[in-house]
């Protein structure tokens, strides 16, 4: 007798799984993890067991995915595109394992273990050896045809080599790799368009594009893994001898694949890659573990849409729910205010997680996220742990948005925002939030270089309280060193006589080490030309700073602040009565030498003449100026191969372009001149 308790979940289950179902096959936009829906398909598949009488055809667990969207000609699959069973644990693994011996009566056989790459299952039909159609997974029996899409991704071959049978299908997974990924989000956050939410929703967008142009444009690659019909042609006669026979006809293979001859090699296969995965250049979610020989797969079979010689041995997951409790902020080095998530403890790839970033504010308007939101959290190999985003169903209304505060929780300093950028910051330096970390870098070698000041020495003088703004070094006496623990007089004397040196480095030198927003060493050689000392480049406003080749309205923009800030001031003129306020001659240039004097380029792609750092030295040898940024003050874009949003952005702004040999006749012309110049005088 069934219990009525379990219907009724079962039905719950299958109305659940059969709507998640849909938003992620169909709609490429999921509500719910892949580790909340394998637990819920995991339930189901327990009562059904437990109750055979109640299963039906169109129970999610006797189907592959979704029924195929109304955008796309509909194709029937000559086999199946057949779903995978899971294992989450060894001990799972190892039942498979045992129910596989079983049904081959104990007889030995290889297993070939592949990475479980996280993108779009297709179907590749090859007549004569040339494409004819290619079609998405859909419900595994009736899927789309995507054939015009899937001819632009350059790593499906549209003619096979060799000698390929007259009829042949191939099954692989097309992804979108993980550079072209944050280069599409880099464009749309530049654009101030909302981001993408993973790779594999946005491959599988892209690849489910009505205009094939779409598709072309995200440099998508596949991996093959599977042979499908074959019009009769025999082949290979295993599993791990069909990749290497596919690979030769042109097909794209993964060489991280493996044969294994136990399971414990099994075993060490995935330990290793649960470890490694994150080198990889796509996502994988797991390993696939196949039965080798095709006449044991055959003699095995299949149960309901699940094939009983192959199985997923699935990665911890990588996300969790749990409920957002509060925003914090953190003040970093640079000043930034940093979100992040006060969280209800959850556990995430075998880490218990209690805190994750939020990014800055902009991102948590974007996303929405409120304060006792129920959350996504997703952790990606050893990094901090992020918030993906909001369960919008799970919201009651009691929820209230954040509020950036308006002054420093550390220091009580206003807050600022520049107007083109997302970050909050403390403007001010002495912020012991920032400044052991501003001491750090004042005293490195780029900087002041006093040597003998290392990481160990900064904290020891901060919290002695010797030192409390740059200033303060340059009041330290000897006898005051002598006191602190394993200081010797050897290192004193270094010391002292080490801050004593400092106050001849150039002005440069001192511009860099006092850590204004967006100037590094080169900002800081432009400033110290055009103005020569402190209290000038004081003194100067946002329109003169920007009348310097190279500086742009961001840095500009910082530079104001920094010297707007009364604490900064008070420091600077501190560090002048202590004799640090070095002069620096201004040189005039002889035009002739220098013949891109004044113009502003950026670099990007990848250059096959040399690497992009020796023509950025090139640009610079010859007067020019290299930013990292594409804006209205850009002279010209170099661009390489995959110049991706800079490029956009260029042409956005109508910035003239330069391709590889433009630039190197412009390269050319630039130092015949030099030479014609050197010839006249």
């Amino acid at each position: 007798m069934v219990d009525s308790n379990d219907g009724r979940r079962i039905v719950e289950l299958r109305t659940q799984l059969n709507f998640h179902n849909y938003r992620y096959y169909a709609l490429d936009d999921p509500e719910i993890t892949d580790g909340e829906y394998d637990l819920l398909i995991r339930e189901l598949r327990q009562l059904e067991e437990q109750h055979p009488e109640l299963i039906t055809s169109d129970s999610p667990t006797q189907r592959v995915g979704a029924a195929p969207s109304d955008g796309f000609t509909q194709v029937q699959h000559t086999q199946p595109m057949l779903s995978l069973g899971n294992a989450f644990n060894l001990e799972e693994l190892e039942a498979w394992y045992r129910r596989s011996k079983n049904l081959m009566d104990d007889a030995e056989f290889d297993l070939v273990c592949e990475l479980k790459i996280d993108g779009l299952a297709v179907n590749l039909t090859y007549q004569n050896g040339t494409l004819v159609q290619g079609a998405t997974r859909g419900d595994g029996t009736v899927g789309e045809d995507v054939t015009q899409n899937l001819r632009t991704i350059r790593s499906i071959p549209v003619t096979l080599q060799g000698d390929p049978p007259a009829h042949l299908e191939v099954r692989g997974e097309v992804y979108l790799p993980l550079d072209e990924f944050r280069l599409l989000n880099e464009g749309r956050a530049e654009r101030g368009e909302p981001l993408y939410a993973n790779p594999r929703n946005t491959g599988a967008g892209s690849v489910r594009q009505l205009d094939p142009k779409v598709t072309a444009s995200r440099k998508m690659q596949i991996w093959v893994y599977a042979l499908g019909d074959m019009g009769g042609h025999s082949g290979p006669d295993n599993h791990w001898d069909s990749m290497e026979w596919m690979r030769l006809l042109g097909f794209r293979i993964n060489p991280n694949n493996k044969l294994c001859h136990s399971l414990e090699e099994v075993h060490d296969y995935y330990l290793s890659w649960l470890e490694r995965r994150h080198e990889l250049p796509y996502e994988i979610d797991g390993i696939v573990i196949k039965v080798s020989p095709f006449a044991f797969q055959n003699s095995m079979g299949v149960a309901g849409r699940e094939p009983r010689w192959a199985i997923a041995f699935k990665f911890p997951p990588e996300q969790a729910v749990t409920r957002l409790l509060n925003i914090g902020i953190n003040v970093g080095r640079t000043g930034s205010l940093n979100p992040y998530a006060v969280l209800e403890p959850v556990l995430v790839s075998g880490t218990t997680v209690r805190q994750a970033s939020l990014h800055n504010a902009e991102d948590i308007h974007r996303k929405d996220v409120r304060i006792g939101d129920w959350v996504i959290i997703e952790r990606a190999g050893d990094v901090i742990p992020h918030v993906v985003g909001p369960v919008l169903d799970r919201r009651t209304g009691e929820e209230t948005e954040f509020e950036m505060p308006k002054f420093c929780p550390v220091c009580d300093t206003g807050v600022v925002k520049p107007e083109d950028e997302a970050m909050h910051r403390c403007p001010n330096t002495s912020c012991p939030a920032q400044f052991f970390e501003l001491l750090k870098h004042f005293v490195s070698k780029g900087a002041m270089d006093i040597d003998g000041l290392g990481e160990q020495w900064c904290r020891i003088l901060i919290d002695q309280k010797l030192v409390s703004d740059l200033s303060d070094l340059y009041k330290l006496k000897k006898e005051e060193l002598l006191e602190l623990d394993r200081m010797g007089e050897k290192l004193a004397d270094k010391i002292i006589g080490n801050i004593e040196a400092s106050k001849k480095r150039p002005l440069p030198r001192l511009l860099f080490a006092l850590g204004i927003l967006h100037v590094g060493s080169e900002v800081a050689e432009l400033l110290a030309q055009r103005y020569g000392n402190m209290a000038e480049l004081a003194a100067a406003s946002e329109e003169q700073l920007t009348e310097i080749s190279g500086i742009g309205p961001k840095i500009a923009e910082s530079i104001v602040a920094y010297f707007a800030v009364d604490h900064n001031t008070d420091v600077l003129e501190a560090l002048r009565a202590a004799e640090v306020d070095p002069q620096h001659e201004i040189i005039e240039v002889d035009p002739g030498q220098m013949p891109w004097l004044g113009q502003t380029f950026v670099v990007t792609g990848t250059l096959s003449s040399f690497p992009r750092r020796e023509a950025e030295s090139r640009i610079k040898a010859l007067g020019g100026s290299v930013a990292s940024a594409v804006t209205k003050k850009t002279s010209f874009l170099v661009a390489g191969e995959s110049a991706g949003s800079k490029l956009d952005a260029a042409r956005k702004l109508e910035t003239q372009v330069l391709d590889e040999d433009m630039f190197l006749e412009k390269l050319r012309t630039a130092t015949a001149e030099i030479a014609s110049a050197e010839r006249e005088s």
